[in-house]
């Protein structure tokens, strides 16, 4: 089904005469406008099971082009430029060159998923935004997100120890994420532990944070975890 949002036409495309009369008709502006053709033919036959092999976007192939995703979209009732209905159809097509014109803001969709509670199809398009979003991530395309940061965070932690400390995921994110420690919302959390919480509480989540304990046995159950997810990684790489 073809795209005619007139949104989606380049700028550089559409041409129009300031002056123009024709057998007596005055048409000058935009009732002249004509539209360039173009062709695309430097497409991704397997994209479209690239993006289905990260979650989320394993129901991409069901569209069928009905607008309700992006009718719906909290986003696009800001930008009419997020526009989830034509990136999907380019991620059907293979047509990268095109999705990635809009890289910039792929990312801002905010997850309120009223467009997968309304698709016909369950094609999940929160879903396929997410995929596209990690996928240009691992591309080295974008940068990576501070969501994507907090994730790999966490699962470090998990990974090696089989538990986490919030305390050092915290702060090893804001590192990681060129944020200040000393932020005021965590000072006076901070101030509120402190003054509220147990002092045995305190002692042993002072002591994990430097001594870094283990689940116990996780060895094991650790290196299977990380082989898992290795295989995971390989199978959308593969």
């Amino acid at each position: 089904m073809a795209i005619h949002e007139k949104s989606l036409i380049e700028a550089e495309r559409l041409k129009t005469a300031d002056h123009l009369v024709i057998d007596g008709v005055d048409v000058s502006g935009h009732w002249n406008t004509m539209i360039t053709p173009r062709t695309l033919c430097d497409y991704d036959e397997h994209f479209e099971k690239t993006i289905q092999k990260y979650g989320g976007g394993e129901n991409v192939h069901r569209c069928w082009q009905c607008g309700s995703c992006t009718n719906s979209c909290t986003m696009y009732a800001q930008n009419v430029n997020f526009n989830p209905r034509y990136w999907i159809y380019l991620t059907r097509l293979g047509l990268k060159d095109e999705l990635l014109k809009d890289k910039d803001i792929i990312w801002q969709c905010v997850s309120c998923n009223r467009c997968t509670h309304i698709c016909p199809r369950d094609v999940r398009p929160e879903g396929v935004m997410k995929a596209l979003a990690h996928w240009m991530e691992e591309e080295g395309i974008t940068e990576k997100s501070p969501a994507t940061v907090f994730d790999e965070e966490f699962w470090d932690q998990i990974a090696e120890r089989g538990r986490i400390e919030d305390s050092e995921v915290l702060k090893n994110f804001f590192q990681k994420t060129g944020q200040e420690l000393t932020q005021d919302w965590l000072v006076e959390m901070i101030k509120r532990m402190l003054k509220h919480l147990p002092f045995k509480h305190l002692f042993r989540s002072g002591k994990n944070a430097v001594m870094h304990p283990r689940t116990q046995s996780w060895g094991r159950t650790g290196e299977v975890l990380k082989q898992y997810v290795q295989e995971q990684k390989e199978a959308i790489h593969g």
